[in-house]
């Protein structure tokens, strides 16, 4: 009978020495859920490949999604009227959360944007995961990585409900902080001085975009006012959202360590910083903040940490040149942006028909057959990144990673077939 209570049985566990461990083989494994492992997952699964997507955070959308990025940058080509450079799982994006008013693409200013309901987009990246059958790992911690010669062969996993092992025949680095690369033993690279500041993302809601400010009044005042209210970066924006009363706000800089310790300190610190951008808004703007509060606080938003040493070095002067490599695997029109000092950032915009481009040799560590990175962590100079890691190449990196492992089979990447890869991905590199 329903008005029964009910009394659910139990029994008494005790751990009894060591437990197993879960086992798990793949074709793929993408470590690194945020838009570049997707994108990697995605392709390779399309390719007919099994596939396993991890992350340590316990939620797919790696920083796009929990770091409320809030826009698709690099997409398109400069100019009022750029064309999309890179497609795949971004026309997916721009379709279904098209339909529901949850994504809009803005022409103006350097180039036309994409700006996306965080929300929607997360469950996006789940309900495709799942249409592809992608088999999802999140919580999970990658704490020792097992290799073989010049390959990788399993991962030893820690998750909150036990340990696992993940066996494949190729691996996809997309975890932003080259993790896998470093666990594997393989060279890295880190600044050698000076700091990459990461931003404390958040969203804002009872916010009036009838009377916001434009973008120049907004930095004019910040740089005016903005040491009043204990602002320590002086620029940033608050932009609005696809439907409703929100927005997105993008006004801290937050150094970002590989210290756990630090890290987790400098996180609070961030939302510190934050509080005061919401003081400033309110403060000097009150007609558009004045009844605005704060929905959500990213996570940490990371710029760069620590990356691969690849086959090639992607230097500032090749991408001012727009060098068309023959492994050209993504590209972009997107400015050099240079978050090296607290106060701001460096801004080089290039002209209307500009295009520079990713070597597949930047994704390869070259003591490795079975591994590529995708997204911030591939090989470059901190100035030549700074261009290539924001969403729309990346995108394009973790489709490439997924079709050249995918070419490359029981064998080595480095020795693919590069016009059938070319092939592939023609519609990210071409025209």
């Amino acid at each position: 009978m329903l008005n029964q209570p009910f009394r659910p049985e139990t029994r008494t566990v005790q751990r009894k020495g060591s437990p197993a461990i879960r086992s798990h083989h793949a074709d793929l494994c993408v470590i690194g859920a945020g838009i570049s492992g997707v994108s990697a997952a995605v392709e390779a699964a399309r390719a007919g490949r099994e596939v396993i997507l991890m992350d340590g955070l316990p939620a797919l959308g790696g920083q796009a999604v929990n770091s409320i990025v809030g826009i698709i940058c690099g997409l398109f080509g400069n100019g009022p009227n750029g064309k999309q450079l890179t497609h795949g799982i971004a026309d997916d994006i721009l379709r279904d959360l098209g339909a529901t008013g949850d994504v809009e693409v803005r022409m103006g200013g350097i180039s036309p944007n994409v700006y996306y309901n965080e929300v929607a987009l997360g469950r996006w990246v789940e309900k495709t995961i799942l249409a592809h059958r992608i088999t999802p790992l999140v919580g999970a911690i990658l704490r020792h990585v097992r290799t073989e010669g010049r390959r990788v062969v399993a991962l030893e996993i820690a998750t909150r409900y036990g340990d696992a092992e993940v066996q494949a025949d190729g691996f996809v680095d997309a975890t932003g902080d080259a993790a896998l690369v470093w666990q594997a033993g393989l060279e890295c690279r880190e600044p050698a001085e000076g700091v990459i500041y990461g931003s404390q993302m958040m969203v804002i809601e009872n916010f009036e975009p009838a009377h916001a400010p434009s973008r120049e009044e907004m930095s004019t005042r910040i740089r005016k006012r903005g040491a009043h209210y204990g602002l320590i970066r002086r620029d940033g924006f608050a932009m609005n959202l696809p439907g409703g009363r929100t927005a997105i706000v993008n006004m801290t800089h937050v150094e970002t360590p590989l210290d756990p310790f630090e890290a987790s300190r400098k996180g609070i610190e961030g939302k510190e910083q934050a509080d005061c951008t919401m003081d400033f808004l309110k403060g000097e703007f009150p007609q558009a903040f004045g009844e605005a509060r704060v929905r959500a606080y990213g996570l940490p938003g990371i710029r760069q940490t620590r990356w691969i040493v690849g086959c090639h070095h992607l230097t500032v002067d090749e991408v001012r040149q727009g060098v068309q490599f023959e492994d050209r695997i993504a590209r972009t029109a997107w400015p050099l942006e240079q978050h090296h000092h607290a106060e701001g950032y460096v801004w080089e915009p290039f002209a209307e028909d500009h295009v520079h481009y990713v070597p597949l040799g930047s994704l390869a560590p070259p003591a490795a057959d079975n591994i590529l990175a995708a997204g911030r962590c591939i090989d470059g100079d901190a100035t030549a990144l700074s261009s290539v890691r924001v969403m729309g190449p990346c995108i394009a990196m973790g489709a490439a990673a997924a079709h050249a492992l995918d070419l490359a089979g029981t064998g080595s990447v480095h020795q693919i077939d590069l016009a059938a890869l070319r092939k592939r991905i023609a519609t990210n590199i071409e025209g």
